[in-house]
């Protein structure tokens, strides 16, 4: 893989730690993001090659990793008139690391192949501290000999990486741990709520339960942070609906009933109608308190 040459689109929370994981693994990175001063800020960090468009970008890249917000958003970011199929050669790789419809996947796919191009989707799971760390969670649909040939790409940004089966397949384990994440959040906040109300330490009660059974990744993340009043975003509520909108669409169209996933789904919209659109998904934590008229987050 020496020489290979990488687009990485989309600068946000995690984008910009990964480009710059892949950057620290040696590749020659170039950026492209809607945001002008991101790209700035790459450039200055850590040297980031900056490109005019996603076509660009293509142009300049033999693997392109796309990280976009919503699914119509990658779809222009790759079909648009100066997307990344504007500039792509056969033989690129196009990566979409993005979290959006299955389905929508499997019709970019098929644009892709149409040029020649390759395409993997191999959304992340992490949050921003995975990012920084290059310890993300991948979750790769696709052709098996496309994953091997960009595989020590993926290891620059992630630390367990698997191939979930055809094109759509990652996306659709990503919609799996979408579910887990909303309800290990409300199991979180529950457990805060019940212990605030009984008068035991929080953070005692987090230290504890986070190595017992009941632990989750949210437990040991996001407790101590709400407990300090930390409610910044690793992952904003606004990108949580937005996938739990894709999961209960599928849950839709093969008539399953996902009463728990709703429920949060529900509850985190209580947050955004409160002005908690931007705030970590821990921000549900405002509802429990409201619910329960219980303090646990301190008073700023």
């Amino acid at each position: 893989m020496e020489g290979l040459k990488i687009g990485f689109i989309g600068l946000g929370i995690m984008g910009k730690s990964m480009a710059r994981n892949l950057h620290r693994a040696g590749f020659e990175v170039t950026v492209w993001n809607r945001t002008a001063a991101k790209m700035d800020e790459a450039k200055a960090e850590w040297g980031a090659h900056l490109a005019d468009s996603p076509k660009d970008v293509a142009a300049q890249s033999d693997v392109v990793i796309t990280l976009g917000g919503d699914t119509p958003d990658v779809r222009e970011v790759v079909t648009g008139e100066e997307g990344v199929l504007a500039g792509a050669r056969p033989g690129t790789v196009l990566i979409d690391m993005s979290t959006i419809s299955p389905e929508a996947t499997r019709e970019l796919a098929e644009l892709a192949a149409e040029q020649g191009v390759a395409m993997l989707d191999a959304p992340v799971s992490g949050g921003d501290v995975g990012a920084r760390n290059g310890t993300l969670s991948i979750m790769v649909g696709g052709e098996e000999k496309v994953l091997e040939k960009v595989r020590p790409v993926l290891e620059a940004m992630g630390k367990t990486i698997v191939h979930c089966g055809p094109i759509g397949a990652g996306q659709t384990v990503k919609a799996c741990n979408q579910i887990l994440c909303g309800l290990n959040l409300l199991g979180m906040v529950e457990a805060l709520a019940f212990a605030k109300k009984s008068g035991v330490d929080l953070e005692k009660m987090i230290q504890v339960t986070s190595q017992g059974a009941g632990g989750s990744w949210a437990l040991a993340n996001y407790g101590l942070r709400v407990v300090k009043g930390d409610l910044d975003p690793g992952f904003s509520v606004r990108f949580q609906q937005k996938d739990l909108r894709i999961v209960l669409a599928e849950a839709e169209r093969m008539e399953l009933p996902l009463l728990g996933t709703a429920t949060v789904q529900q509850l985190l919209r209580a947050v955004q109608a409160h002005g908690g659109n931007e705030d970590g998904t821990q921000a549900l934590v405002r509802v429990m308190e409201q619910l329960g008229n219980v303090e646990i987050t301190p008073k700023q």
